[in-house]
């Protein structure tokens, strides 16, 4: 997997029709030179949800060591109920604690989308169409013990490490050792946000962690952090730090250093959620001057990331009587990852533009037969099957011995 490297702060990421007439414009008021804390976070984001109900949803994932909330804005045209088949995406930011710029371009980002929408046909396009949440901070005691204008950790790792003092980006199943997803002996923000990822349907987000060997989806991973770092002109150059350089500001994440319990494996493996890894400044925590310039250099690889996750296929999954099927497998020949369907039989399969063999299967039912998708670059293709009940549930079950399902074993022990 590939990370868009450039200038050590990592940020962790049902079409409908708009009847929105809109102007485009930009607000962009909001930018301010100043880091925005725990509480007036809160604050402004509850802010955001009184003044557009119908668009801004704030909730919690859990509480950190210090009984502070990981919170998540979730913006969407209709985020009540968005419409079958919209692609739910998340960027989070901050997981180690005094890697601080992701953090505060998030918070910027989040109030752009909201005050757009309506505005900007961008805006109000990306938000019709995509379902957005926003977890500005995985580690908020990390951030408030962290002092602003340093650009290495602090002794002994205050700020970078959670309050009992552990590395969030260690602290999850590691893939290789691990055989079953255990909650035992994990932080709690790290418990949180496993149960966030595996009980929500995203498709696509960031990540602050390395992985090792090649995926079976090597090549998406790279054109996603080509992405990135294209449109950031800093990251793009591949040298703005020093004492590295990166071809095209992207690296595969075992050459730069390899580490067990990353998030971004446990993402990989344990859902059908894609990630990329982001370091966008070589000083930790860069002082407040540095924030408004930064967000020009970022807004666009933001925006442009976001977009992404509408690259592929997505359709739905049902029985002959139009029933969902829920844990479908949708499986890409040629390549050895899968994704599942939903409770309401959805799917998203990110994929480069080409021609494709797709199919869907499941226990009880007869595969349904491969079809041929052609994926074009920057757009989403439909595709969806009817299984038929078997009869024969045995013989089906014999021709699935090949597929790979994913069997996700869980313990609270």
């Amino acid at each position: 997997m590939y990370l868009a490297l450039t200038i050590g702060f990592l940020v962790i990421s049902q079409i409908c029709e708009s009847h929105v007439v809109v102007r485009d414009t930009e607000d962009e008021s909001f930018i301010t030179p100043n880091y925005v804390h725990y509480d007036d976070l809160h604050t402004l984001f509850k802010k955001l949800e009184n003044e557009h109900p119908d668009m801004v949803k704030l909730y919690s994932i859990g509480k950190s060591v210090g009984g502070r909330d990981m919170m998540v804005l979730r913006i969407h045209k209709n985020v009540k109920e968005p419409a079958a088949l919209t692609p739910m995406f998340k960027y989070v930011g901050n997981m180690h604690g005094d890697e601080t710029l992701g953090r505060q371009l998030l918070i910027y980002l989040a109030q752009y989308l909201v005050y757009n929408y309506g505005k900007n046909k961008r805006v109000t396009n990306l938000l019709d169409k995509t379902d957005i949440h926003i977890m500005p901070s995985m580690n908020p005691d990390g951030f408030e013990n962290s002092q602003e204008g340093k650009c290495s950790s602090l002794g002994r790792y205050v700020g970078r490490q959670n309050e009992n003092a552990v590395d969030l980006n260690r602290n999850f199943p590691d893939q290789f050792r691990d055989n079953y997803v255990t909650f035992a002996n994990r932080q709690p923000e790290t418990v949180a946000v496993m149960k966030w990822i595996m009980s929500n349907p995203f498709v696509l987000t960031n990540a602050d962690c390395c992985v090792g060997s090649k995926s079976p989806d090597d090549q998406l991973f790279e054109k996603l952090a080509l992405l990135y770092a294209s449109k950031h002109p800093v990251m793009t150059k591949g040298n703005a730090c020093n004492d590295e350089y990166f071809d095209r500001g992207i690296t595969n994440g075992a050459k730069w250093y390899e580490l067990n319990g990353g998030m971004q494996d446990f993402n990989y493996v344990h859902s059908n959620c894609y990630e990329v890894t982001f370091e966008l400044s070589c000083c930790k925590y860069p002082p407040v001057e540095q924030l408004a310039g930064e967000w020009l250099n970022n807004k666009e690889p933001l925006l442009s990331y976001i977009e992404a996750v509408h690259w592929g296929v997505k359709g739905l999954v049902a029985d002959e009587n139009g029933s969902p099927i829920k844990d479908a497998v949708i499986m890409v020949t040629g390549i050895n990852h899968n994704v599942s369907t939903t409770a309401n039989g959805e799917y998203w399969r990110l994929l480069l533009p080409d021609t494709y063999e797709i199919a869907a299967y499941t226990y009880g039912y007869k595969p349904a037969t491969p079809v041929q998708v052609v994926v074009k670059e920057n757009q989403t293709t439909i595709q969806n099957f009817v299984l038929q009940k078997s009869p024969n549930t045995e013989s089906t079950n014999q021709g699935l011995n090949n597929t790979k399902f994913r069997t996700t074993k869980i313990s609270e022990h």
